[in-house]
């Protein structure tokens, strides 16, 4: 027999107390025909059983209140003083959408099912858990894949079809298209050499030389090669193209004369559309032109004197030149320590035009032509100040001290740093070209640069692709199969930011 008290299954539980309202509606009614049937003997007024039928339902509805409804809200329990709840620090649980979601349920063994107060036998509580997550990792493997392409013949004997097998990356390819992206996308983004890439593989039970990973690299370099020149021309068609280079080492290969390395450049010219990487063992003029031949929109550069004096030539681009407004300021953040006073007002000048920019706070063609009156009613104002600083200041100060050098270099890049009034597209600073050779000189303190120039070719058209799939948020490594897939099979491969637009679209397709 159930013991109601000690019964901890939901269910049963259930079962007991419609049994028992059952029961209680079949004597309310038997009581009625009892009293009826009294009353009846003893000739009494109908309306007085009418009102002790309502006393017992009244009765029976607060019993079955007690049993089943929930807590009156007329009940008040005064709640215990709360200790105070410390400060939330950190963002919490961070939300992981695009992870994989699995279900793993955790239940007791037979013989730890036995309850500790009565001994008896614990049963499970249908749909009732106690649920957390955890995110975990799943260890890569190496897999062998024996590829068996089915042939057919006629009966006739004249014809014999073999079954396509896999895409290669080249003839003879023994490894796979995603070997050779995950080389590359350890390599050009989380900045591990191909010598540590063996090493790591060794470990998970793969033995592979640098030379292998390095023919790979080079093989998908081939078949990615015409996306580079469409990238370059995709950048200049925006009309503001930012401009930056860094060092970039060339190393001795083998086999060849001479020890040590020799400090390479890569350029990089970037908008909004995408990013483009070349490397040249040259840092003058001649690589400037090339890059931006025939641009004709507003460049934004430091004060590095190749870009001025290629936007000056008469046989070279005609384009317009900007000026960073954070170079600038830097002159007089060295001098900061022996002109504390007037470096602390021009400091706070060019912080003034940063605050102005941050007022924008609409998106688009509205936000444009906020910032155009912005800067128009503001931004002038603070210009005209900083150039009254300057040269009040520099008539107080020696011709050749740190500070009037630093007004001098200001004045210098003037006609440049002025632009961003006239135009809204024009941002203040050249950060968003520093910030895409971030990559490139991580890779640098990595793996220290490249052995050959087919290396630093292979190097710059990678981190063109990666750094352009960052920009538009998109994943290189699912990017760059769509884009050899595409090749292998004589398709036209898309630019990153197409790709993005196609999952954007499918995506919208889905919802």
């Amino acid at each position: 027999m159930i013991s109601l008290e000690r019964e901890k299954d939901i269910e049963v539980l259930r079962q007991a107390a419609l049994l028992l309202e059952s029961e209680n509606r079949r004597l309310h009614l038997r009581i009625a025909e009892v009293l009826a049937e009294l009353t009846s003997l003893k000739g009494g007024n109908p309306k007085a059983l009418q009102l002790e039928l309502e006393k017992l339902q009244r009765q029976l509805a607060l019993q079955s209140a007690k049993l089943f409804a929930p807590s009156s809200s007329e009940r008040r329990v005064e709640p215990a003083a709360a200790p105070p709840k410390k400060p939330q620090t950190g963002h919490g649980p961070r939300q992981q959408p695009s992870l994989p979601f699995i279900e793993r349920i955790h239940a007791l063994e037979s013989d730890e099912r036995k309850c500790e107060k009565c001994g008896g036998l614990m049963v499970e509580m249908k749909g009732q858990y106690e649920e957390s997550e955890e995110i975990t990792i799943v260890h890569r493997r190496f897999e062998v894949h024996q590829h068996k392409q089915q042939k057919y013949r006629c009966a006739c004997n004249e014809c014999i079809v073999t079954a396509p097998g896999p895409l290669k990356l080249f003839d003879g390819a023994r490894y796979s298209i995603d070997f050779a992206i995950e080389v590359a996308i350890d390599k050009y983004m989380n900045h591990l050499p191909l010598e540590r890439q063996c090493r790591m593989m060794k470990r998970d039970g793969l033995r592979v030389d640098s030379q292998t990973l390095w023919d790979y690299l080079d093989g998908l370099a081939a078949t990615l090669e015409p996306l580079r020149p469409r990238i370059h021309d995709l950048v200049l068609q925006s009309e503001v193209v930012h401009a930056d280079e860094t060092r970039w080492r060339k190393m001795a290969g083998r086999g060849e004369k001479g020890q040590g390395s020799e400090w390479w450049y890569d350029w990089t010219i970037c908008s909004s559309q995408a990013i483009y990487h070349y490397i040249d063992p040259s840092r003058g003029a001649v690589v400037a032109r090339k890059l931006l031949a025939g641009y004709t929109g507003t460049v934004m550069a430091d004060g590095y004197s190749v870009y001025s004096s290629v936007a000056q030539a008469r046989d070279g681009p005609t384009f317009r030149l900007a000026s960073c407004w954070p170079h600038a300021r830097r002159k007089f953040i060295e001098v900061e320590k022996n002109f504390p006073q007037p470096v602390s007002e021009i400091l706070e000048l060019i912080a003034q035009l940063y605050r102005i920019e941050d007022k924008v706070t609409a998106e688009g063609a509205e936000g444009l032509a906020q910032r155009a009156r912005l800067r128009d009613q503001e931004s002038r104002e603070v210009i005209d100040e900083i150039e009254k600083w300057g040269k009040r200041t520099l008539a107080t100060v020696l011709p050749q001290s740190g500070l009037a050098s630093a007004i001098k270099y200001m004045q210098g890049q003037w006609k440049g740093l002025i632009v961003f009034l006239d135009d809204p597209l024009v941002p203040l600073d050249n950060n968003f070209a520093e910030r895409s050779l971030r990559g490139v000189v991580l890779g640098r303190k990595n793996h220290y640069g490249s052995r050959s120039e087919r290396g630093a070719q292979v190097a710059s058209l990678m981190y063109t692709l990666m750094e352009t799939c960052k920009l538009h948020g998109v994943d290189p490594r699912a990017y760059l199969k769509a884009a050899v897939v595409a090749r292998l099979n004589h398709k036209p491969m898309p630019l990153p930011h197409e790709y993005a637009a196609s999952l954007a679209a499918a995506a919208a397709t889905v919802a």
